[in-house]
C-alpha cells in the first residue's frame, strides 16, 4: 500500500480507533466516547504510535502524528534526505529510494511529515529532516505485505491548496519529488532474479 499526505495518519487514526466513536457531535450528530484518547489501539497501527488526536474542529489537523504546524522551516531551505541502502542487504527500500539526487526539495500537505518520536520502531524512516526531527518518508511490513507512507501533497507545489490547478507533470520530468512516487507505482513489478547456484 502506498499513501501519501493525510491518507497516511488517518489511516492509522482510524485502525487504532475501531470500535471507538471518536468524531464530535459536529460531525456526526452524537457525542464521542468519554475519554476516547484512552480507547486507542496503537497495536493496530501501521506505522504510528503514541499519539494525541486533535479534539478541537477549528485545528487542521487530526493528532500530533503530523508536523506542519510544529514547523519552522523557511521555503528556501525546506529539504530532506534520503537513505542509503545497499541493493544486496535491502533490495526493497534501494528500490523505493531510487533517485538522481539524496536532496528532496520539502512540499506541504495537510500531512506535510511526521514527528519521529511517534513513528513506530521497526519502521524504516527512508527520508528525513533531521534538523527538524522528521520523518518524510517511511516504510513497513505489515501482515503479508507492505506499506509505505510519504507526506505532504505534490511534490512541485510548494503549497498545493484545494481549488488549485493541477500540476503539469509533463513541465517536471526530472522531478525528484514525484520519482518517489513512480518507485511506489512500479516496486509491485519488480521481481526477483532467480539466483544461478
Amino acid at each position: 500500500m502506498f499513501a501519501m499526505c493525510s491518507a497516511t495518519d488517518s489511516f492509522d487514526i482510524a485502525l487504532a480507533a475501531e470500535g471507538v466513536d471518536i468524531c464530535e457531535p459536529m460531525f456526526d450528530g452524537d457525542a464521542s466516547d468519554a475519554d476516547y484518547q484512552s480507547k486507542i489501539d496503537f497495536g493496530k497501527t501501521f506505522a504510528f504510535k503514541n499519539f494525541t488526536l486533535e479534539r478541537s474542529p477549528t485545528v487542521y489537523e487530526f493528532s500530533s502524528i503530523d508536523m506542519t504546524r510544529k514547523r519552522g522551516i523557511p521555503f528556501e531551505t525546506d529539504y530532506f534526505t534520503l537513505k542509503d541502502y545497499s541493493a544486496k542487504w535491502d533490495p526493497i527500500p534501494t528500490m523505493l529510494c531510487q533517485n538522481h539526487t539524496a536532496l528532496v526539495k520539502g512540499f506541504m500537505g495537510q500531512t506535510t511529515s511526521y514527528d519521529s518520536n511517534l513513528i513506530k520502531s521497526n519502521v524504516l524512516i527512508m527520508g528525513e529532516n533531521l534538523t527538524n526531527g522528521e520523518a518524510r518518508y517511511i516504510h513497513g511490513i505489515k501482515g503479508k505485505g507492505f506499506f509505505t507512507f510519504y507526506g505532504g501533497h505534490d511534490p512541485e507545489d510548494y503549497r498545493h491548496r484545494v481549488g488549485d490547478p493541477k500540476t503539469e507533470l509533463e513541465l517536471h520530468p526530472n522531478s525528484p519529488g514525484y520519482r518517489l512516487i513512480l518507485n511506489n507505482v512500479l516496486f509491485p513489478a519488480a521481481r526477483k532474479k532467480k539466483q544461478k547456484t
